[in-house]
């Protein structure tokens, strides 16, 4: 009988620890224990098949991530960054102004692969802040913002509203925090099918019932094809990009990036 090879069963073991950990445990304790073993991880997956253009790492391949049925070649070793982190961060660097100059900049939620070296670019204007996160700098509420009116050049809010008590009101407080001219990042995810107006029923708080609906257990809604009718209404003005059919296929592949992602922009006029 054919021994199973180291690899394949350390990939089989990581799909097994990932889905569980992302399922049950917190997310404010993840992100405490997250640099825990990833050396160890680094030194397993050397290669030079993919590479991370947040950290500019090569491996053999990524990380499997994922609640239920983990996605192969998604999270980075070394930083952590995901598919959808990594085509973030190639959107910013190649069709907006953030890695030019200092910017005022609000990171509501902020992912790990991120902090670090967007500090080095914004300093002391580089703001985190986050309801629960132990990483943000500031503890605040995303209906009602602590900050003054026409601020912030960037906002980042990623994978956020989904979770949120009033997605629109949290929007509407983006806005007024963004100086005219302003950009916001605000990706959500999109489950198939996707629906045509998007599904929400607060009444509905049991959480199988939730991840049966909306996608996942602490999701409140099921974003629909009128996300970007839904940022307009707080009187942004929504860019769908499809930016990541711009790349060429091996830089897509190279990077591991997610098939058929659009970047949502919200300007303010």
């Amino acid at each position: 009988m054919r021994q199973a090879h180291p690899r394949s069963i350390l990939a089989a073991f990581m799909k097994k620890l990932v889905s569980f950990l992302i399922r049950n445990v917190p997310r404010k304790y993840l992100q405490r224990i997250t640099g825990i073993g990833r050396r160890v991880l680094t030194i397993a997956y050397a290669g030079n098949t993919v590479m991370c253009p947040v950290c500019e790492k090569k491996f053999r391949k990524f990380l499997p991530y994922g609640r239920i049925k983990p996605r192969e070649n998604a999270l980075c070793p070394n930083c952590l960054a995901l598919e959808r982190h990594r085509l973030i961060w190639l959107y910013l660097k190649e069709k907006t102004n953030f890695f030019e100059k200092p910017l005022n900049v609000l990171h509501i939620a902020p992912e790990a692969c991120f902090m670090n070296r967007f500090e080095k670019i914004h300093g002391e204007n580089y703001i985190t802040a986050d309801i629960e996160s132990p990483l943000a700098k500031i503890k605040m509420d995303i209906h009602q913002m602590p900050f003054k009116d026409n601020y912030f050049d960037v906002v980042l809010c990623n994978h956020v509203l989904e979770h949120v008590t009033d997605d629109i009101q949290a929007l509407r407080e983006i806005n007024r925090v963004l100086k005219p001219g302003g950009f916001a990042i605000v990706q959500v995810p999109f489950f198939n099918p996707i629906p045509d107006v998007t599904l929400e029923d607060a009444t509905i708080t049991d959480p199988k019932e939730r991840e049966k609906l909306f996608g996942q257990d602490d999701h409140v809604r099921k974003y629909g094809k009128d996300y970007a009718a839904r940022i307009e209404r707080t009187g942004l003005h929504a860019v769908e990009d499809n930016f990541i059919n711009e790349l060429m296929p091996e830089t897509r592949d190279r990077f591991k990036l997610p098939q058929g992602e659009i970047i949502y922009k919200a300007i303010k006029p």
